[in-house]
């Protein structure tokens, strides 16, 4: 056995002089020459695990029971001397971590940070070490290796900067690799790529491979075997073919069927607690949600030839124009859902951003009750932003951290001239934290004191504000759990239903672009390159890319 871990026992100190149990007693093991998946929501105590092994916990907040026990070819790691786990750790096993751009420095090279790990474990010289880099590079699938091995993290995209992760990890030829999330905020064919590189590369060095997620649906892609943990505990072991065919535990269940289901719509996606306390109904069971759009459908927003370019520096006086968007047009019924897909680069937040205005839009219209929204002055287009809003991405950068949620919610009421009075707008935000599923208790509270799905509600929270017709969702629920965005989206549909929003669906995640929308637009460097209505699409793709796209979803979501 390659790794075997027993007794795994974590606490965190916390500011209170209190301590929090992570970890609670875990126990597995990794054989030789195979891919583990350790599956579970956020605060399971996945990542905790993977890095206790790796040595890369805080020192003076983490507390590892006496009793427990992490053997890496009989080794015990957890007692080990810091330099003679710093000379394992990198060397014999190594880590992929989920965000590229937060591990690798962005004032070094790719090429430098790769040859760093060549020189520190394999004793190199720097000639020896930049060809073995561009070795790692082509081996990875990094196109045009010479010219890309003096290029910076900031130059590359998010799949390639996780493919030099990879290099890095492997550059050594490590028995154990751990990826921790690496995929979750990658496209969809992007995610294939780096599985497909990262199960050729086992087989290739003959390596164990450690994967952590939160999605099931991905692991059926590699795994051949499945650890499921939840609330730092174990619930579930044993092959992977087993637990997706006959998974025992309810748990384990519910994460294979909160993902939207691309056979069926149900009214209503089922969250963790369904399955736990036995509510939960098979898609197929439950009443179907109808979707598509129809020619007598109001029509609330119009864009024809949306354009958008940057422009670059070349040389001392020269610029070169990128074209971002390129001629988009389409219209958005009342109450209906307008789904927009297409890999990192496609152009679709671009759109997005500059329908808000929050980019100059190069050319085109945007009709909006009667009024062009990108020809509109400043001072025009200041009552409108109440009726167009916003969820971004990422809860974590779109809320202020210096705010109460009370004084998040506030605030555009304020400016907009919402309510009548301060006592008012507060009734009118606590009302809106109970819609949106949160207690009265959260207005006083600050957003770190919060989950991420919880988060993404207070941003909802924000956007409701401005009783807004036209809501832009970018990748609103892209990096959420199953479960937790699984709550999103029949927060979004209730919405929908009650207060007839029409929303423009950002998302690369085409499962979930099926399940909400009524019709859906495929982008593609900018261009759209099909439209139809979400059945109609995913029934009969007709252009080569659509098939791409739908080729690339995980067989199991």
């Amino acid at each position: 056995m390659l790794l075997q871990v027993r007794n795994l026992r974590i606490r965190f100190r916390t500011d209170q002089d209190d301590t929090v149990e992570a970890v609670k007693g875990v126990s597995f093991d990794i054989p030789h020459d195979r891919t583990v998946a350790l599956v579970g929501e956020s605060g399971s105590g996945k990542s905790v695990s993977s890095l206790a092994v790796m040595g890369l916990l805080p020192p003076h907040t983490t507390l590892i029971d006496a009793h427990s026990s992490v053997l890496f070819e009989g080794r015990e790691v957890l007692h080990q001397p810091a330099a003679a786990r710093r000379a394992m750790c990198g060397k014999e096993i190594a880590m992929i971590f989920q965000e590229p751009m937060s591990s690798l420095n962005p004032v070094f090279t790719v090429g430098f940070q790769i040859g760093e790990v060549l020189r520190l474990h394999m004793g190199m010289g720097r000639r020896a070490a930049r060809a073995r880099t561009l070795e790692l590079l082509e081996e990875v699938g990094i196109p045009d290796p010479a010219s890309r091995i003096d290029a910076y993290p900031g130059q590359m995209s998010g799949g390639q900067q996780q493919r030099v992760m990879i290099a890095m990890a492997i550059a050594c030829k490590p028995k154990l690799l751990i990826a921790d999330e690496p995929t979750t905020a990658l496209d969809v064919t992007i995610q294939k790529q780096v599985l497909e590189l990262i199960a050729g590369l086992q087989k290739k060095h003959r390596m164990a491979v450690l994967f952590i997620t939160h999605d099931l649906g991905l692991v059926a892609e590699i795994a051949d075997e499945v650890i499921v943990m939840r609330h730092g505990e174990v619930r579930e072991a044993g092959p992977a073919r087993a637990v997706f065919a006959d998974p025992k535990d309810l748990y384990t269940r519910a994460l294979l069927h909160c993902r939207p289901p691309l056979a069926q719509r149900p009214r209503r996606l089922p969250v963790i607690s369904d399955y736990m306390e036995g509510r939960a109904l098979a898609a197929e069971a439950q009443p179907q949600r109808t979707r598509g759009s129809a020619p007598g459908d109001e029509v609330v927003l119009q864009v024809r030839g949306l354009r958008k370019s940057f422009w670059q520096r070349e040389g001392w006086f020269g610029k070169r124009e990128i074209a971002a968007v390129k001629d988009v047009s389409f219209t958005l019924a009342r109450g209906k859902t307008l789904g927009v897909v297409g890999e990192s680069g496609s152009g679709k937040s671009t759109m997005g951003l500059t329908l808000l205005r929050l980019h100059q839009a190069s050319g085109g219209s945007a009709m909006f009750d009667g009024r062009d929204l990108l020809a509109m002055s400043a001072r025009e287009f200041q009552p409108y932003k109440r009726r167009i809003q916003i969820i971004f991405q990422n809860p974590y950068a779109s809320l202020n951290p210096r705010f109460t949620v009370g004084q998040i919610l506030l605030e555009p009421m304020r400016l907009h001239g919402i309510g009548a009075s301060d006592a008012a707008r507060t009734q009118m935000a606590l009302a809106l934290l109970e819609r949106v599923g949160l207690a009265q208790q959260a207005y006083h509270r600050y957003p770190h004191e919060f989950s991420g799905g919880q988060r993404q509600r207070i941003a909802i929270a924000r956007c409701l504000t401005m009783q807004p017709e036209i809501l832009v969702c970018d990748e609103s629920v892209s990096a959420l759990d199953v479960s937790v965005q699984a709550q999103v989206l029949n927060l979004l549909q209730d919405l929908q239903d009650e207060l007839g929003l029409s929303y423009i669906f950002i998302s690369h995640d085409l499962s979930v672009v099926k399940y909400i929308s009524d019709q859906v637009m495929v982008m593609r460097h900018g261009e759209v390159v099909e439209m139809a209505d979400a059945d109609e699409l995913y029934r009969n793709p007709r252009h080569p890319y659509t098939r791409a796209l739908l080729d690339a979803i995980p067989r199991a979501a």
